[in-house]
């Protein structure tokens, strides 16, 4: 008989080691049955904005593979069946799907369930017309509303999916609102002097931006949403997305007894094992080490979960392969206007016990004379004295935010502030100045370090 692994949810960590442990194993030496609640595996989370927004036309093009190319590669991906209870004594799963309800044994378990949308208890969120986005389905009610005559719209929350749909929705000419309780928008990826940059921007095209507001109700009329705000500041919208970010899904394996970690979800070790012998996790649901801070994260990025899912396939398949950690590196746009983001803030710094120090400086894009050439902002994080790089920081326009991949990849080499400020990075200028914004932020950083 063939050792079994079980795999609990069928998205990109989960799809990803099952695949990987396939490529290494044979059917006849592992079978592999991945379990998804959902009506989808493998699919795009992240391009769900841009297909509410109509950049992506065909709703298929979000599904990366389906079940029936995983039955193929010898992967029993069964959708519409959710996992209720994990048994460790007896290595075994309980599982609902249409047919009825079983019990699935398993010889290794990944446990892949993702994260879930916030759901805060606020007054009014069944009233009709108040969405989440975290589904494929959800994309799909969301693209059906925009292009039925919503009047207005309100998006709940500052982070990225909020300002992506924001931008969705103002694409296809819907007037907008973004609330948020927080002081600024993108709190948690931003310092607050380059996300004001960011809520400028937004109000300059039309999208209107309020912070500081925290929604405690929300108002309907005849069963459906009539406004966000019940007293009197209050926002009208007959469309509400709420956008409060996401958590790990670890009721399953907290009432399993997996432990998790201080951040709330499935501690891990470098090769995502739980510490429970025959037990591992990936993903969204995961935590990982951050490279600067030295401390475990949760961090809900696509990028870090396939990476994650590899390497527990890796080794689920019989491999040897650690996880070097994570940087956070993000990135998004609204409108023209890149932002992007890797290692820590200002304040994730402080907060981190390290001294550091910051430079801002505002360049452009391009050569000032070339045509096109759009305004950026750059902002370099290092720490005092040994001068190494923490963070850094981009706002700007087309051309602007790839460049976060240059302090990312110096980051992840240990390469400090004043050596970064003299590597070789190419010029013309239809592309930069001779110096490039990375070389002088890098630089102004390095001099504010060692002074």
């Amino acid at each position: 008989m063939p050792e079994r692994l079980v795999v609990i949810g069928g998205d990109a960590a989960g799809m990803t080691a099952a695949s990987q442990a396939r490529r290494m194993r044979r059917a006849d030496d592992l079978e592999i049955i991945v379990f998804e609640q959902s009506a989808y595996v493998s699919f795009s989370a992240c391009g769900e904005p841009y297909f509410v927004g109509g950049w992506v036309e065909d709703f298929a093009d979000l599904q990366v593979r389906t079940p029936e190319q995983f039955q193929a590669q010898g992967i029993d991906a069964r959708i519409h069946h959710r996992v209720t209870a994990i048994d460790l004594d007896a290595s075994r799963i309980t599982v609902h799907h249409p047919g009825g309800d079983e019990q699935v044994g398993f010889d290794q378990l990944l446990y892949a369930t993702g994260a879930t949308a916030i759901r805060p208890p606020i007054e009014g969120l069944d009233l009709e017309g108040v969405h989440m986005l975290r589904t494929l389905d959800d994309a799909a009610r969301l693209r059906s509303l925009v292009t039925s005559g919503v009047e207005r719209a309100v998006v709940v929350g500052g982070g990225y999916i909020g300002l992506e749909l924001a931008e969705a929705f103002h694409h296809v000419g819907i007037p907008t609102t973004v609330v948020t309780m927080m002081p600024t928008v993108l709190e948690r990826t931003l310092d607050p002097d380059m996300a004001d940059l960011v809520s400028d921007h937004m109000r300059s095209m039309g999208i209107r931006v309020e912070t500081g507001f925290k929604v405690e109700c929300l108002a309907g009329s005849g069963g459906s949403v009539a406004g966000v705000g019940c007293d009197d500041r209050s926002f009208p919208a007959d469309l509400v997305v709420l956008a409060l970010g996401s958590r790990p899904q670890v009721e399953l394996a907290k009432d399993a007894g997996i432990p998790l970690g201080p951040t709330g979800a499935v501690a891990v070790d470098d090769h995502q094992r739980t510490g429970i012998d025959g037990v591992w996790s990936a993903g969204d649901c995961a935590e990982a080490h951050h490279r600067i801070s030295g401390q475990p994260v949760n961090l809900h990025l696509g990028t870090v979960a396939n990476k994650a899912g590899r390497i527990a396939g890796i080794n689920l398949g019989g491999g040897d392969a650690s996880f070097p950690g994570v940087l956070g590196t993000a990135i998004t746009k609204v409108g023209d206007l890149e932002i992007s983001s890797t290692g820590l803030t200002e304040g994730q710094a402080a907060d981190a016990g390290l001294k550091a120090v910051a430079a801002t400086i505002n360049s452009t894009t391009a050569a000032h004379y070339w045509p096109g050439s759009s305004p950026m902002t750059v902002k370099a994080i290092a720490e005092k004295g040994s001068a190494r790089l923490l963070g850094a920081q981009i706002v700007g326009g087309p051309g602007a935010g790839k460049r976060i991949d240059v302090f990312a990849t110096a980051m992840w080499s240990d390469l400090p502030a004043h050596e970064l400020a003299w590597t070789d990075l190419s010029y013309a200028p239809p592309f930069s100045g001779v110096w490039d914004p990375v070389h002088i932020a890098a630089r102004k950083a390095g001099e504010k370090a060692t002074s």
